[in-house]
């Protein structure tokens, strides 16, 4: 396994990005999304750190956009945190797959969370600027000049900071994810994990492709944040 996961496996390709899979173990995989992004991706430290502090210093409303949202349950998620300390955090989520976007909007509604179908390019040509930019699970899908092209948009949509948080590349994350999952059904979680962790960068990788300004420092268990601070 060590030697399988070596080298980054870039090619690899996911079933649910396939236009063709099947809609239903798609849904059931962004409804199951909600326990794994709970449980493993390290959000609720992310939030108490880098978030909170400024939700509560600030005097006007304080604005996120999510890149690459999928189902929605991480921007649902962050809005009921800040709700629970009655702090405003306004968040837009946006996804380019027509799928996600709508499984998002199908989602009961949240009066601070908005979504819609679209790419980063959208809103940096709309002229949009949000206190926090931030990504979850979506670095491992790039190649290095789309990643490139989401750092470069989230320097321009962030005034505050950019944070997109993504799995780190190991033997023990794979050996790990691949028993946890088990019990997770009728969905692609398991075998889009695994080929998640197989395309997932290392941090010398990240650190490699990271330009000037941004850094890459440890996450959750399995994951990293490149970050990037504004003004």
């Amino acid at each position: 396994m060590d030697f399988l996961l070596r080298q980054r496996d870039a090619g690899a390709t996911e079933i649910m990005d396939l236009p063709d899979c099947d809609p239903e173990a798609l849904d059931n995989t962004y409804r199951q999304f909600a326990v794994v992004n709970r449980v493993l991706s390290g959000w609720r430290r992310l939030y108490i750190r880098e978030l909170r502090p400024f939700l509560a210093a600030t005097s006007r409303p304080a604005t996120l956009l999510d890149i690459g949202s999928g189902g929605g349950d991480l921007a649902t998620m962050l809005a009921r945190w800040a709700a629970r300390d009655r702090l405003t955090l306004h968040i837009t989520g946006i996804d380019p797959d027509s799928r996600a976007a709508a499984f998002a909007l199908r989602r009961p509604a949240v009066p601070s969370v908005s979504f819609r179908q679209a790419h980063s390019t959208d809103l940096v040509q709309e002229g949009r600027q949000y206190d926090f930019v931030i990504s979850n699970h979506v670095l491992h899908h790039l190649g290095a000049g789309q990643l490139q092209e989401l750092l470069a948009h989230s320097e321009t949509l962030a005034r505050k900071a950019a944070l997109h948080n993504d799995l780190r590349r190991s033997p023990a994350a794979y050996a790990l994810f691949s028993a946890a999952a088990l019990p997770f059904r009728h969905s692609f979680i398991r075998a889009d994990g695994l080929t998640s962790i197989r395309r997932s960068y290392t941090r010398g990788e990240l650190k490699a492709l990271a330009p000037p300004g941004w850094t890459v420092r440890a996450g959750s268990a399995f994951h990293q944040v490149l970050e990037f601070q504004g003004n």
